[in-house]
C-alpha cells in the first residue's frame, strides 16, 4: 500500500514539473499611445515573463490563485523592498527602464521602497489651472469610457460592475451611466497621486480584496480584476463637475496604499497619497452629463489602446 502512494506522488510530481515547464503561447505586445507625440509605442513589462506565466500555465494559474493574489505575499515582498539591502535594485532599475532622475526631489535612497515612493521637483509637472478642466490624477496609462454601461469595459463581452465596484447600491445608481477613466500605473511610473478636481471631500471608504495584477496580461485572463482587488475611494463634491469618486486599486507587490491627504477639501494637483512597491491603478468615476473626457483618450481607448499621460496634464473638462 506504501509503495503504491509513493507511485501516485511521484506521479503528481512529476505530473506538475511537467506543466510548470510546459509551453505556453508568448504574450502579445502591449501598445499605447505616446500623447505628447501621438506615437503607438510597445511597453517594456516588467516581470514580463512572471505575469504571463502566472496567467497562462496551469501551475502558474493555481500559484496565483493559492499564493500570489494574497495579501501577506504583496506584504512581504513589500517589507523586503523596505529593506535597506535593496538600495542595490535601484542603479540597475533606474538604467534598465530609463527612469529621469533629473525630475525628482533627491538622488539617495534608505531603500527601493524609499526610492519607489520618490517626490518630483516641484516644477517637474505641469499642472492645468484651467477651473473647467480635469487633470491627470498621476503618471501612467489610460482607458477612459464616455459611458461605462453601454460599452465594454476593457474586454469585450465585461460590463464595468459599478455596484461591485463600489459594494453601495444607492451610491452606484448616481453613475449608472456617467464616465470613466482608468489610470494605470506601471512600476516605473512615479507612484504618488493627485486630486484630479478640486471640492469637498467624503469620508474614505475601505474595501478588503485580492492582489491581481492589473496590467493587461493579467486583466485579458481575469476581466473583473478591478472589482475583486483591494481598493479605497472617496467622493470629490464639485460645483463644476458633479460628484467625482477617486479610488485607488491594489495590485500584485503593492505593498500598501498610503494616503497623506489631510482635512475636508481637495485642491486640484495636490498630493493625495502614494502606492507602495508595484503596479496599481487610479479609477475616476463621473457623473452622467458632468463631464466631456478628451476624444483622442475615448478614441484610443475604442481601439484597444491606452494612452499615456503624465501628472497634471488635461484629460477632460466640465460640460
Amino acid at each position: 500500500m506504501k509503495s503504491k502512494t509513493k507511485i501516485i506522488l511521484s506521479s503528481i510530481i512529476l505530473f506538475l514539473l511537467i506543466l510548470t515547464f510546459y509551453p505556453v503561447a508568448k504574450n502579445s505586445p502591449i501598445k499605447y499611445v505616446e500623447r505628447a507625440s501621438g506615437e503607438i509605442n510597445i511597453e517594456k513589462v516588467m516581470g514580463e515573463n512572471w505575469l504571463v506565466w502566472l496567467y497562462n500555465n496551469p501551475v502558474g494559474k493555481l500559484s496565483l490563485n493559492s499564493l500570489v493574489k494574497r495579501k501577506f505575499i504583496s506584504s512581504f515582498y513589500g517589507d523586503m523592498m523596505d529593506s535597506p539591502k535593496s538600495v542595490s535594485k535601484i542603479k540597475p532599475f533606474v538604467e534598465e527602464y530609463n527612469i529621469d532622475m533629473t525630475e525628482v526631489d533627491k538622488q539617495k535612497y534608505s531603500s527601493f521602497n524609499n526610492f519607489f515612493i520618490r517626490k518630483l521637483k516641484p516644477n517637474a509637472r505641469k499642472i492645468n489651472i484651467d477651473s473647467n478642466v480635469i487633470i491627470s490624477p498621476g503618471d501612467g496609462k489610460i482607458l477612459a469610457y464616455s459611458n461605462m454601461t453601454n460599452q465594454d469595459f476593457i474586454v469585450k463581452g465585461y460590463k464595468f460592475n459599478i455596484k461591485k465596484f463600489l459594494q453601495n447600491d444607492s451610491l452606484a445608481k448616481k453613475y449608472l451611466n456617467g464616465s470613466i477613466v482608468i489610470l494605470r500605473l506601471c512600476p516605473t511610473d512615479y507612484h504618488r497621486f493627485h486630486f484630479p478636481v478640486a471640492g469637498k471631500i467624503s469620508k474614505l471608504t475601505k474595501i478588503k480584496g485580492d492582489y491581481y495584477s492589473v496590467s493587461p496580461i493579467a486583466i485579458k485572463k481575469i476581466t473583473e480584476i478591478f472589482c475583486q482587488n483591494k481598493r479605497e475611494y472617496l467622493t470629490i463634491h464639485s460645483q463644476k463637475f458633479g460628484d467625482v469618486i477617486m479610488s485607488e486599486v491594489g495590485a500584485t507587490m503593492v505593498g500598501s496604499i498610503i494616503q497623506t491627504y489631510k482635512g475636508d477639501l481637495a485642491l486640484k494637483g495636490k498630493e493625495k497619497g502614494y502606492f507602495k512597491f508595484g503596479g496599481s491603478s487610479v479609477v475616476l468615476l463621473f457623473e452622467e452629463n458632468k463631464v466631456k473626457i478628451d476624444e483622442d483618450l475615448i478614441s484610443n481607448t475604442q481601439n484597444s489602446l491606452e494612452t499615456e499621460v503624465k501628472m497634471g496634464e488635461r484629460i477632460g473638462e466640465n460640460f
